[in-house]
Order: structure tokens, then sequence, then C-alpha cells
């Protein structure tokens, strides 16, 4: 028997980002990152690695097939902010942009302890497959501005998700989806919690 879709689970996508590989210090270190994502007006073709004119910067750990799509509940952003400045980042007081912790696609009313692996977003002309929880690294840290914030992540849960491209197609903001549902065996904070705790103890 095939599992059935929550008939309440939709989300909206409220807004869209590329990004471009940029110096970034880490630790002392000048490095490369495209985690800084900057939104695009208008329908962007979504191919199977991802969106058109968005970069990675480490192939290793970011984009292919399984990882071409990042998107993050928009929910988390004022969370994020406040973290921040209770850590001592008072030098940012701005709210955080969408696309400022690398997400590509900004979602509203879709949360991670909500969804699992193997869960499609089916948004009609696209559909994108969960794939796994996003593992924050040092370079998250950087940008965050305060050294905990990749054991603030595991911690909440406040990951954001990665997606395959199963239907290529174009995607423009304000598009709404419906979750079609997998084996529903592993939910994102579960698998988040498993794959990424165990390297920041």
């Amino acid at each position: 028997m095939q599992p059935h879709s929550p008939p309440s689970l939709s989300g909206t996508l409220l807004s869209i980002q590329t990004g471009r590989v940029r110096p970034l210090m880490v630790g002392g270190r000048k490095l490369v990152s495209a985690i800084g994502k900057t939104a695009v007006s208008g329908p962007i073709e979504v191919g199977v690695l991802g969106l058109a004119g968005d970069e990675q910067a480490d192939l290793s750990v970011h984009g292919g097939m399984s990882k071409a799509v990042y998107a993050l509940p928009s929910e988390h952003l004022p969370w994020w902010q406040a973290q921040r400045q209770k850590q001592g980042a008072t030098m940012f007081e701005e709210a955080l942009a969408p696309g400022y912790l690398g997400e590509n696609l900004s979602l509203q009313g879709l949360l991670e302890h909500d969804l699992f692996i193997g869960d499609r977003l089916d948004f009609g002309s696209v559909i994108l497959r969960i794939t796994q929880p996003r593992e924050p690294c040092g370079k998250f840290n950087a940008v965050m501005g305060y050294a905990q914030a990749a054991k603030d992540m595991v911690q909440s849960g406040r990951c954001g998700f990665y997606l395959a491209v199963e239907k290529p197609g174009f995607l423009q903001a304000e598009a709404t989806c419906q979750v079609l549902a997998g084996s529903r065996s592993t939910c994102l904070t579960e698998a988040l919690r498993h794959k990424a705790w165990k390297h920041l103890r």
C-alpha cells in the first residue's frame, strides 16, 4: 500500500536565490564559498544539477544530483538573527535576508519535523525530492559570525534540506507545492541528529 500525503501539508515558495563563488575568511584562512545568495526575479530554470546561474565552491560536499537545490523554511530567519545577537554578533543588526544561509528556496509552511527523506515537493511544473538535511560546517560559523552556529543548527533542527530534481522545469516566487509522501521512515530532524551530531561533540 502506497503512503498518502497528509492532506494539509503544503507550502509556498516565497523567494528564489542563487549565488556565485566568492572569497570567504574562515579561521584566518581565505577560502571560497557561494553560501551568500541573492534573490532572482521571474521564472528560473531548474535542471537536474540545480538552478540556472547558481554555483558551489566545493562539489565534494555541495551540489550534484542529490543536493541540487537547498531549501530553508523562512520561519527560521528571525530565530537565527536572535541567536547571532545573543552570541555577541551585534555588528549585524539588520534582519537576515533570504539566501543569507545559502538557501536557494525560501519556503513557508514546511518545517523539518513534518518532512521525511523521500517526500516530494510537487510544484506542478517542477517536482523536487527531499534527500537529506543540511549539515553545517565551519563556513557556516564564519558567515553567521559566532563559533557555535553549527551546533545551534543541529540542536535546534533549523537546518533546511537538500533536494534532488525529479521533474525539471521552471519555478518562480509565490508558487505553491503539495507534499507527496515517500516511505516516511526517517524524519529530517532525526536524520540531522544521526548524521551531524557525532562531528560536533
